[in-house]
């Protein structure tokens, strides 16, 4: 049979698959391998042993077959830590796969103690232990997860202590097996689940005490780093108070046993009320003070002029200003007064001066008369040759004459008194007074 590629029209044959998984098995080698050993059979009479080796971080196994004196040497037990030694088998005729081992080393606590130590100082440098990424869990969580071994003292010890305290608090519980080979796989498949419920609010991880080989499951690197991803805030609650497992130092609260998870998960209804009713007498004492004091400050202003008796500020305000008008007032008629004896005084000399008075005393005011009409006063006899026109105004009208021919008289402006000397009256009548 041809061993080139197979196709749908050139298939292998059974065999030919069979033997090529057989010459690569055959070329790995020897290989070390740990795990935690979940089944051992060592029928007596065979010289045979079969192993099932799991791995305690996921869902994974392989068979082992070993001479049963080395395991009978060993003294194994199911649940034991082992590394083994041997080499890769696999069985065409039934198609399975085994590791034939030649030689098995148990891990001893001191073993298991420095891997988790060297595991911690991991997570410590990837910043898994920070403190900052610790998140605070609600004061009064809605729905409250618990992983935990089935009717454990664990459980009880949570659930007993937070319902003391609040009774109305509410749990959704997912029983898993804490210790053996499958802890860790149901452990991380129930913390799912709940970081996936979007009631959950916080997810408590507990466990009572144990022995460092029962622990071991809560230092699991898988575990650890699938608490340090949950999105919930989980609280730790393994073993004892000096039990530190290394998920006590990746998840966001760390709590000393079961019951202390049991009291920081939930508040105190007792203590809750107290704060409360110590809240109220202190707003009520701090809103009488406020009312007191206020109260006499209110009293200190009504005490107050301003405020004892409103009205009488203004009401001397208004007399202040009734007086300043009357003084206004006065003033100003002072000054008419005064101005109006002034204008009157000033009006009789100005009629005493006028013209009209003086025409009243008898004098007359003569002004040439043209063709174009008056034309100024007459100043001087010079201005009044023979024949000139005058206009003569008297105190109650006036009069036209007309210069006749003086004899002998002047034409300096004096007085014509020679004989024949005076004025022609004109023929025209007398203008009314003015």
């Amino acid at each position: 049979m041809s061993d080139g590629k197979s196709s749908p029209e050139n298939p292998w044959p059974v065999r030919t698959v069979a033997r090529k998984i057989f010459d690569w098995i055959n070329r790995l080698g020897d290989v070390w391998v740990e795990g935690q050993v979940t089944q051992l059979s060592a029928r007596p009479g065979t010289s045979t042993a079969f192993l099932t080796l799991r791995d305690p971080s996921v869902d994974m196994s392989m068979q082992l077959t070993a001479p049963v004196g080395l395991v009978r040497e060993l003294g194994l037990t199911e649940g034991g830590r082992v590394v083994v030694h041997g080499k890769p088998n696999f069985f065409p005729n039934r198609g399975t796969l085994s590791l034939r081992v030649d030689e098995i080393r148990q891990v001893g606590i001191g073993e298991l103690l420095a891997r988790i130590e060297r595991l911690r100082k991991l997570l410590n440098a990837e910043g898994l232990f920070d403190p900052r990424r610790k998140r605070r869990p609600p004061f009064l969580p809605n729905k409250i997860g618990l992983i935990t071994g089935r009717a454990s003292a664990a459980e009880r010890d949570v659930l007993t202590n937070a319902h003391a305290r609040w009774p109305g608090a509410r749990f959704r519980v997912v029983n898993v097996a804490v210790q053996g080979a499958s802890a860790v796989p149901e452990i991380l498949t129930a913390l799912a689940t709940l970081d996936r419920d979007p009631e959950v609010d916080v997810v408590v991880l507990a466990r009572g005490g144990g022995s460092v080989e029962d622990l071991l499951p809560f230092s699991d690197e898988a575990l650890c780093r699938a608490v340090s991803q949950c999105r919930t805030p989980v609280l730790s609650a393994i073993g004892h108070e000096p039990d530190t497992p290394l998920v006590d130092h990746v998840a966001d609260v760390r709590c000393s046993t079961p019951t202390d998870a049991g009291k920081r998960v939930v508040p105190d209804v007792a203590e809750e009320a107290e704060r409360v009713r110590q809240m109220r007498d202190r707003s009520r004492r701090a809103l009488h003070g406020w009312v007191d004091r206020e109260r006499k400050l209110l009293a200190a202003l009504r005490t107050r002029p301003a405020l004892a008796d409103p009205h009488g500020p203004l009401d001397r305000r208004a007399q202040e200003v009734d007086q300043l008008r009357e003084r206004v007032r006065r003033a100003i008629r002072n000054r008419l007064d005064s101005e109006t004896a002034g204008l009157v005084a000033t009006t009789a000399r100005l009629t005493t001066l006028g013209p009209a008075a003086t025409l009243a005393r008898g004098y007359a005011v003569v002004q040439l008369v043209t063709p174009d009409g008056v034309d100024g006063v007459l100043r001087s006899a010079a201005q009044a040759p023979a024949g000139t026109h005058l206009r003569v105004r008297v105190a109650d009208g006036a009069v036209h004459a007309v210069v006749g021919p003086v004899g002998g008289g002047r034409a300096d402006g004096g007085r014509a008194d020679g004989p024949g000397g005076g004025v022609e009256e004109g023929g025209g009548g007398a203008e009314p007074g003015t």
